[in-house]
């Protein structure tokens, strides 16, 4: 199964847990019934999820507040509430109760808190896999933290290969391609530990986006998996067939 389905199945498992729990709490459990409840939770927690994608890569790994886990953790936080309040004011209205103004304020320090918890979660749960995580895991952390870059559609593709254009870098996934401003130096650089390899001062390719492997001419030529034909220069032919790409 792609990786990005496996992500996307793990996100509704992880939206319905918490509706489910949230639900059999009573948070909310005024003047409805336990099935409105848990419709209102899975869209809030659907947007909770959805915003924490956006907003994670740029507070944890560009680190654009700092890098003090707390603030990171408060930020984000923060952040998400805004959407999910603005979800959970628009179910209820829906359903015949608009939140009075006066109430908002408080109601968006309850959703902070329960948004503050689950981010706690979830950096301990994912500190607790990073630790226990093997190379092909930490390989696919590397590509991932790449992808990030991409917008948002690509943060969970398959990455193929990455190759220099210019002042730019043309990325290739399962999802298909984007440009992104950045040296391929620069890229192959934060790629290091990634299933990969540079091939060519202009190509570096991902062990899993290569479908073929052929000489043209007495020189090998890489196919990725959309048809794609990478040169392989003679200076990387080495690392290429210790990369098993050939």
């Amino acid at each position: 199964m792609p990786q990005h389905l496996k992500n996307r199945l793990r996100d509704a498992a992880v939206i319905l847990g918490v509706a489910a729990m949230l639900t059999f709490f009573g948070v909310y459990s005024e003047d409805t019934s336990a099935w409105v409840r848990f419709l209102m939770w899975i869209l809030t927690c659907t947007v909770g999820v959805t915003t924490a994608e956006l907003v994670l890569p740029y507070i944890f790994q560009r680190r654009i507040v700092g890098d003090l886990l707390p603030v990171q953790a408060i930020i984000t936080a923060a952040v998400i509430s805004l959407p999910v309040l603005l979800s959970l004011y628009l179910f209820m209205g829906a359903f015949g109760y608009w939140m009075p103004a006066d109430q908002v304020p408080m109601q968006y320090v309850y959703v902070f808190a329960i948004s503050l918890v689950l981010t706690l979660i979830g950096i301990l749960v994912s500190r607790a896999q990073t630790h226990g995580r093997t190379g092909p895991a930490l390989a696919i952390d590397a590509a991932q933290r790449f992808l990030d870059r991409l917008p948002v559609k690509y943060r969970h593709a398959e990455l193929w290969a990455i190759s220099s254009e210019d002042h730019y870098v043309r990325v290739y996934t399962d999802l298909g391609e984007e440009l992104i401003l950045m040296r391929l130096a620069d890229a192959v650089r934060e790629l290091d530990g990634a299933a990969g390899v540079q091939v060519h001062r202009s190509w570096w390719v991902a062990k899993g986006g290569v479908s073929d492997a052929r000489r043209d001419n007495g020189k090998l030529v890489l196919v990725l998996k959309n048809g794609t034909e990478v040169p392989v220069s003679r200076t990387y032919q080495t690392a290429a067939k210790e990369a098993g790409l050939s």
